[in-house]
């Protein structure tokens, strides 16, 4: 499993292998796969499988733990080697991957958001599924986006299968959590930036707007959408449109197809 970045890395291998869960690496790696608190207290989470730490950047990397059975096919640094139990037990997946890693979080604030232009945002309030939250980063980066705020009733970003369903876009994507949503969206607005709500009172199909100049989506959770709070400070309202007796799409499709539009129009001369 060779790959260019582990060049960069000094290659380390344990002497010795962990073959107890009461080992308090162990416990600790098991805390943090389940706490957020002592995730966000600690600056750090988790990366499992070859491919989300072979594309954690080098100076995130704290420490990286590989089965046993994995050794052999493991073409990078190692800090400790597991007995395949043990790597069961640190694992959030039902069938571990072989590698995992403790890294650095990385971290933005709004200004380093807002100096990216043309803007191209994603806000979103109060999503609850770490598969939707997940995908959005990963459905973002494909579109063009220039970052993702959210709301801090929004899931955890580094909860474990948000990690997974970012399929590594959180290393590229530059986000935010707004300590005040309301400060924050102004702030928005008032640095150019028009919010677009996908809203069901919406009556303009979401491809008539111009998203050529500096623009971002406001999206709900997905079972209530948007606070009223929230969509009144939207610029406009838009709505995607639906055929048969759907009512609703899936809160990371719809972002989707709305970066996406973004992306097309801007891709056209």
């Amino acid at each position: 499993m060779h790959h260019p970045f582990f060049g960069f890395l000094p290659y380390r291998k344990a002497g010795s292998m962990i073959t107890s869960t009461a080992n308090k690496q162990v416990k600790h790696i098991i805390q943090l796969q389940k706490k957020a608190r002592l995730r966000r207290e600690e600056n750090v989470f988790i990366a499992e499988g070859p491919r989300m730490v072979i594309e954690t950047p080098k100076e995130m990397l704290e420490e990286i733990y590989v089965a046993e059975s994995f050794e052999d096919t493991w073409d990078g640094p190692v800090d400790e080697i597991v007995s395949d139990a043990v790597m069961k037990a640190m694992s959030d997946t039902q069938t571990p991957q072989g590698v995992l890693a403790v890294v650095k979080r990385p971290s933005y604030d709004l200004e380093d958001i807002l100096a990216r232009r043309p803007a191209h945002l994603l806000l979103v309030e109060g999503i609850q599924d770490p598969g939707n939250l997940g995908t959005m980063f990963r459905t973002g980066e494909g579109a063009g986006v220039t970052g993702v705020i959210m709301h801090k009733t929004t899931v955890d970003l580094f909860h474990p299968k948000t990690v997974r369903s970012t399929m590594g876009s959180l290393y590229r994507v530059p986000f935010y959590v707004a300590e005040d949503w309301e400060k924050d969206l102004h702030r928005i607005s008032e640095a150019g930036i028009s919010l677009y709500a996908a809203h069901l009172q919406g009556k303009q199909m979401y491809d008539m707007f111009d998203y050529r100049s500096d623009c971002g989506f406001l999206i709900g959770n997905e079972g209530n959408g948007l606070t009223d709070a929230t969509a009144a400070m939207a610029d406009a309202y838009l709505r995607i449109p639906m055929e048969g007796s759907v009512e609703s799409l899936n809160a990371a499709m719809a972002a989707g197809i709305l970066m996406y539009e973004v992306n097309r129009q801007r891709r056209q001369k």
